[in-house]
């Protein structure tokens, strides 16, 4: 090894210990391993019977003297250059530094986050009802009103929410009916009830998967969007100068983009359908042989009309939980960055979850209807 590395030599009759060389992290990596060796073996002998001679110690820094440190902390007698005493005095007293007591686990620790998941849920709970009473009285106010409706923001939010996620709204749906009518049709091909797909294709993306296609895809786009627009204004403080001059948060910012949603939610949801529904033709057309004409000719008579208005107005009530589970979590923002991340995350699975919750109870009340 070169000279500039760290060595230790231990006198024959190790009561004396001889530092030399370059004890700092580049002279440390050279020979780390014999080191600790050396090192392991000093610290295997009496207390206070080694002294230490580090007067040979060219060069010093924090690593080589944290090393130094743990070694000395047995030394009987220590002889160091003057210009190296300061740092070594510091690392030896960072080691001194008392680490604080791992405790063990907590037998009720479940018992504990429960009870704190659901003081949380309550609190959430408190607030969303608050935030639901204040948009009440706010579109009654406006109702009286009509000059002081935020036109341009609700319009601006139906087409954010509406016209441009239908691309990718349609595209999902067209390929979410061709998945189920392929898998319908291998299995109504062996009892011989081809045109039955035409059925449960019909139903189950009219009144089932075009909402939820719908509302999922809103969760995490114009969901996540709301949360993340209210939030940074919370960290610019933009929200409390509206509150400065006087300017009512809900009616001005919130009340607009959750109507907005509920408005637009439908109509994607609609495109959906439409596009859920020639993935569904053409399928079966290829694996059925049964033409579009045939296919939109049983169409009608397949899917009742009560169920296309049970669709959309799920849709509509999707597209407001979406949009007030956004602005619930935007507004809840703390105004830093990091708040800003766990909200808007927070806020996409909140959304995802009630309009799963919110469809399970719409198909309990509407399961004799359709």
């Amino acid at each position: 090894m070169g000279e500039a590395a760290a060595a230790l030599e231990l006198a024959p009759d190790g009561a004396r210990v001889r530092a030399r060389g370059e004890w700092t992290f580049r002279g440390l990596v050279a020979r780390r391993h014999e080191l600790a060796r050396a090192l392991a073996e000093i610290e295997r002998r009496p207390a206070h019977s080694v002294s230490w001679d580090l007067t040979e110690v060219t060069e010093l820094d924090d690593a080589g003297a944290v090393w130094l440190a743990r070694a000395l902390r047995s030394a009987g007698s220590i002889e160091i250059a003057p210009r190296h005493q300061e740092l070594l005095r510091q690392a030896s007293e960072g080691l001194l530094v008392p680490l604080e007591p791992q405790s063990g686990r907590d037998p009720l620790w479940a018992v504990a986050g429960i009870g704190a998941a659901g003081i949380e849920f309550a609190i959430h709970l408190r607030d969303g009802i608050a935030m639901l009473g204040q948009l009440v009285l706010d579109a009654v106010r406006l109702a009286r009103r009509p000059r002081e409706i935020p036109l341009l923001e609700l319009s601006a939010g139906v087409f954010r929410s509406g016209v441009t996620a239908l691309p990718v709204t349609m595209l999902v749906g067209f390929l979410v009916g061709i998945v189920l009518t392929y898998l319908s049709a291998l299995q109504l091909q062996r009892y011989g009830a081809d045109r039955l797909v035409i059925n449960i294709v019909g139903v189950g993306v009219v009144r089932e998967l075009g909402p939820m296609l719908a509302s999922i895809i809103s969760a995490g786009r114009s969901g996540s969007a709301i949360t993340a627009q209210l939030g940074v204004m919370r960290v610019t403080e933009e929200i409390e100068a509206l509150s400065v001059m006087g300017i009512s948060v809900t009616s001005r910012l919130v009340l607009p983009k959750v109507l907005a949603l509920a408005a637009a939610l439908p109509l994607v949801a609609f495109c959906t359908d439409v596009a859920a529904l020639a993935g569904g033709m053409l399928v079966s057309k290829l694996t059925l042989g049964i033409t579009p004409a045939a296919f939109l000719e049983q169409l009608p008579r397949a899917v009742e009309v009560v169920n296309f208005w049970i669709g959309i107005g799920k849709s509509a009530a999707f597209g407001f939980a979406v949009a007030f589970v956004a602005c619930h979590y935007g507004l809840r923002v703390l105004p830093n960055t990091d708040s800003l991340a766990t909200g808007v995350t927070r806020s996409v699975v909140a959304s995802i979850t009630c309009v799963i919750i919110l469809d399970a109870v719409f198909a309990i009340l509407l399961r004799n209807v359709g």
